[in-house]
């Protein structure tokens, strides 16, 4: 059986605070950990208030610290907003503290203009995306032989263990760069499921080239699940998560999740009845067996190594127990 992950958004609910959804996070890896998952990760978003997690580094430490032998892993670091060589320091130093459990997950920046401008104003040239993924690899193997803009520098602190490395993903252009730098590749199907992701995949493993964190081709899908009891219950949970989606996507989204009643009493308009029809597609809605039913098929579509479930639905206890109906499908 394929290891199963969580990675979670640390969504504030409806009602709720950014410090109840940091500690429901804390909560939810400690359960995690306690039913068998393989990795929690934890991702990077800004300006969208309805979740918290913004510091994925600065989170990964305190459940790195809550916990003991789950993978802890950032799904992922915007690495075109920072230096490589300070997240290299960063990894390095949760590394130090917690051996071979850290997992630097890595992508490009989809930030609101305003965001990326705050991030960047202070830098001159810009360099490359790919440069940065080569830099992060030398900074954490203690690569000086081979000639580098900064080949003396070290990242510190030195240690003898490395995190693994992701790279995050929705088509041909990521894949071929995880694989030209033997990174392992996390695809995001719940952001794209597409004929074009299977072909992206399938590329990936065929153009892989070996490096000194990864010998040989490791692929990751990450997909959106809505799990309940039953399929009546994950159904109604599935309509605040339209609704959510659809704030996103919208100009002025509310700071919080809205709650299933929040959800039941709005409704959709058609055109956005329309939307919610098409984010379907990203998800997968019933209950745990289904559910399970429906992974085991993309994974064997996509020849997935690993799998990586977003609870990202509304209420603590639903996404406590949405991890724990599918620890008990899969019989971990």
């Amino acid at each position: 059986m394929y290891p199963l992950n969580i990675l979670d958004y640390s969504p504030i609910d409806e009602g709720s605070t950014a410090r109840e959804a940091l500690l429901n996070t804390t909560k939810l890896a400690q359960r995690a950990e306690a039913l068998g998952y393989h990795r929690f990760w934890v991702a990077e978003h800004h300006q969208v208030f309805s979740v918290a997690g913004s510091t994925p580094e600065m989170l990964m430490m305190h459940l790195a610290t809550s916990t003991s032998t789950i993978r802890i892993g950032s799904g992922g670091v915007m690495l075109p907003h920072y230096s490589s060589y300070k997240v290299a320091e960063n990894f390095r130093m949760l590394e130090a503290l917690h051996p071979n459990r850290i997992d630097l997950g890595i992508g490009r920046s989809r930030s609101y203009r305003i965001v990326n401008q705050a991030l960047n104003e202070s830098k001159g040239i810009k360099v490359s995306y790919e440069q940065q993924v080569q830099d992060l690899q030398k900074y954490l193997t203690d690569n000086i032989e081979e000639k580098h803009r900064f080949q003396e520098l070290i990242a510190t602190p030195e240690i003898k263990t490395a995190p693994e490395i992701w790279m995050l993903g929705t088509g041909g252009e990521s894949a071929e760069m995880a694989a030209a730098n033997g990174t392992a590749y996390a695809y995001a199907h719940f952001a794209k499921p597409s004929a074009e992701g299977v072909e992206a995949v399938a590329n990936y493993r065929k153009q892989f080239q070996p490096s000194v964190l990864l010998k040989e081709p490791k692929v990751m899908i990450a997909l959106f699940a809505v799990v309940a009891e039953t399929a009546e219950e994950a159904e109604e949970i599935a309509k605040a998560f339209d609704l959510w989606l659809l704030f996103v996507e919208s100009a002025t989204p509310p700071p919080y999740y809205p709650s299933v009643e929040t959800a039941k009493k709005r409704g959709f308009s058609i055109a956005e009845q329309e939307k919610v029809t098409h984010n379907r597609n990203r998800m997968i809605v019933g209950d745990a067996e289904f559910v399970k039913k429906e992974i085991d098929k993309i994974v064997e579509l996509y020849g997935a190594d690993e799998v990586t479930v977003i609870p990202n639905i509304f209420g603590a206890e639903n996404r406590m127990k949405e991890i724990e109906l599918l620890a008990k499908a899969f019989e971990m």
